[in-house]
């Protein structure tokens, strides 16, 4: 049976006027049909409910029904839940998104080719190096920050489901409040919670600015959507940083991380330096099969200021990618590169 089991997300203040009527909606356009608990009925169920509900097919060109036959040849009576899932699973995959999940008891599908195949441009040991030992660095909520020697702010957000209050950016702000620039690094964020992306971006705007569109879907067909509801970034009531600001990117910034970028770039005193993000705009639901197994996936896309989709990423004001040369000597390519444009601007004002 196809029925909206919950939501995977926590909605910013911008995003949940338009999360109410696509829930509204969700509700209006699934239809109860009942499914037989074997391997033929969850196929069918799983299938169906990523064919009526699923928001990225016209984008990425998926013929699903193609899918639909070239996957229901591989089902057979009284099938192994092993072998099963991993049919479900290969069949989730041909989404290319890593959104899109099929959840066991004894397993979870991923889709990772989003970040696999492209440079990491990130080095976990060299990063540390930058930070240095736990008291050469702060903390604020989820995010470790410091200043550098040239007087270079520099922030590290590892994953927006770690918690960041309004108290702990005004009081880091503050003690960086001297600096020439700050460094916001979000690479390898995978995501978490909207909230946290907005309570920061809305740091860095004096005024209220589209950041973007979502859709959501009315119908079963592929194509059946909302008219694009506007997202607005409302700036903070108190303490915004108001000197140049760098958003270090990489193909690992991905789901929130993708909408805080998406926030940030072309904002007045904000460049976005690095790789293409990892994308993943579709804000995702779950699903219940008829064996308890829960199908998350994109039900609902998020454009860009200009009605772009940033599905599969976005893309930096400056691409740069860590060198082989700077690994062997230890410096983070990236940091450096931000540095010194950001240096390069303290010395024109």
């Amino acid at each position: 049976m196809d029925t909206l089991k919950r939501t995977y997300l926590r909605c910013t203040a911008g995003l949940a006027a338009c999360v109410a009527a696509m829930l509204l909606s969700f509700a209006s356009c699934i239809t109860e049909e009942n499914f037989e608990d074997n391997a033929e009925g969850n196929f069918e169920a799983m299938w169906k409910i990523l064919d009526e509900h699923y928001c990225f097919f016209g984008y990425k060109d998926i013929d699903w029904n193609k899918v639909h036959d070239e996957y229901a040849a591989r089902i057979i009576p009284d099938m192994p839940p092993l072998t099963l899932f991993e049919v479900l699973a290969e069949m989730a995959n041909e989404l290319q998104d890593g959104h899109v999940n099929l959840y066991s008891s004894f397993d979870v599908s991923r889709y990772h080719k989003w970040y696999e195949d492209y440079p990491a441009n990130f080095n976990d040991s060299i990063h540390k190096l930058y930070l240095g030992k736990s008291d050469e660095y702060q903390m604020a909520g989820g995010i470790k920050y410091k200043i550098f020697q040239d007087n270079i702010g520099y922030m590290y957000y590892e994953s927006f489901a770690s918690g960041v209050g309004d108290g702990n950016l005004t009081d880091m702000l503050y003690l960086m409040a001297l600096c020439d620039g700050l460094i916001i690094d979000v690479r390898n964020n995978g995501g978490g919670d909207l909230s946290n992306a907005t309570r920061l971006a809305a740091r860095f705007t004096d005024e209220k600015v589209l950041t973007g569109y979502m859709l959501h879907k009315t119908g079963p067909g592929h194509d059946d959507f909302s008219d694009p509801y506007p997202i607005w970034l409302e700036p903070y009531n108190g303490v915004r940083w108001q000197k140049p600001v760098v958003v270090l990117t990489n193909r690992s910034a991905f789901s929130a991380t993708n909408d805080f970028v998406n926030s940030m770039k072309g904002l007045p005193r904000v460049t976005v330096i690095g790789d293409r993000t990892g994308g993943g705009s579709g804000l995702p639901f779950t699903s219940e099969l008829p064996n308890g197994w829960l199908i998350r996936f994109s039900a609902s896309p998020v454009l860009d200021r200009n009605g772009e989709q940033i599905e599969f990423g976005i893309e930096p004001d400056i691409k740069v990618n860590q060198t082989q040369e700077d690994i062997i000597r230890n410096r983070d390519t990236l940091i450096e590169y931000a540095r010194n444009y950001l240096k390069g601007l303290a010395g024109t004002q």
